[in-house]
C-alpha cells in the first residue's frame, strides 16, 4: 500500500452523476458531448501519468538512499 492509497481512502466519496438523457439531444449536441467526454478522458489519463511519474521518482529517490 502506498501513501496515495491511504490518503485516497480519507477523501469523501462523491455520488455518481446520473446519466444524461441522450434522447433529447440532437446529432450536433451528441457529437459535442462525445468531444467533451473524450477531452475529460484525456485529462484523466494525463493526471494518471503525472501521478505515476511522481510515484516512480519517489521510489527511485528512496531506493538510492
Amino acid at each position: 500500500m502506498t501513501i496515495d492509497d491511504r490518503f485516497d481512502d480519507l477523501e469523501p466519496r462523491k455520488a455518481k452523476p446520473a446519466p444524461k438523457d441522450l434522447t433529447v439531444m440532437g446529432v450536433a449536441e451528441l457529437q459535442g458531448y462525445i468531444a467533451s467526454l473524450e477531452a475529460e478522458i484525456e485529462r484523466a489519463r494525463a493526471a494518471i501519468a503525472a501521478k505515476e511519474a511522481q510515484k516512480s521518482a519517489a521510489e527511485a529517490f528512496f531506493r538510492k538512499g
